[in-house]
C-alpha cells in the first residue's frame, strides 16, 4: 500500500533556489477530497497520481509514470486553468525539501513539502521556511485550480 506522509510549509521571500528546478503542469480528473486523480508532466515524463483522503499529516498515494505524450493528451482532458510551477529540491539537515515556485493564475506562491516516515519523525526547519499550512485545504494543488493564489484576499494569504 502507498502511503504518502508529508508537511506543508509556505516559503519566504528569502528563498534562493540552489539548484535547476524543473517545469511542471498538473491537472485533475477528479478532484474529489476523498479520491484525487492528477495528471503531471514533470519536464520529459508524465505521471499519473490517485490519492485519498488525506488525514492529519497521511494518505494514501498510487502514482505511475506514463508516456509524455498521453499526459499531455490527458492535461486536456482536465480542469482548468492547470496548476504551473517550477519544483526545486534542496537538501537540509538530511532531509529532501519539494519547493514549488508557482506560475500563471498562482503566482506568488512559495510552497515547499517535506516527506517523511512517519507522522512523529522529526526535523529541522531551513531559514527560509515559514508558516506551516499542512491541512489547509486552500493550499492543495487540487483546490489551487477552482480558487487559484492570485485571487485569494489578504486574509487567506
Amino acid at each position: 500500500m502507498g502511503v504518502e506522509i508529508e508537511r506543508k510549509f509556505r516559503v519566504a521571500d528569502t528563498f534562493r533556489p540552489t539548484g535547476i528546478g524543473i517545469e511542471m503542469a498538473q491537472g485533475y480528473l477528479s478532484r474529489d477530497p476523498n479520491k484525487t486523480v492528477r495528471i503531471r508532466t514533470a519536464g520529459i515524463q508524465g505521471f499519473l497520481t490517485i490519492k485519498g483522503k488525506t488525514e492529519g499529516a497521511r494518505r494514501l498515494e498510487y502514482e505511475y509514470e506514463i508516456p509524455l505524450a498521453e499526459a499531455q493528451e490527458l492535461l486536456a482532458l482536465c480542469d482548468e486553468p492547470l496548476v504551473e510551477k517550477t519544483r526545486y529540491v534542496e537538501n537540509y539537515a538530511g532531509h529532501a525539501w519539494e519547493v514549488d515556485v508557482f506560475h500563471g493564475a498562482n503566482a506568488g506562491l512559495i510552497v515547499a513539502e517535506i516527506e517523511l516516515a512517519s507522522e512523529t519523525e522529526e526535523f529541522a526547519l531551513p531559514p527560509w521556511i515559514g508558516a506551516e499550512v499542512t491541512g489547509l485545504k486552500r493550499y492543495y494543488n487540487a483546490a489551487l485550480i477552482a480558487h487559484p493564489y492570485g485571487v485569494w484576499s489578504a486574509q487567506e494569504r
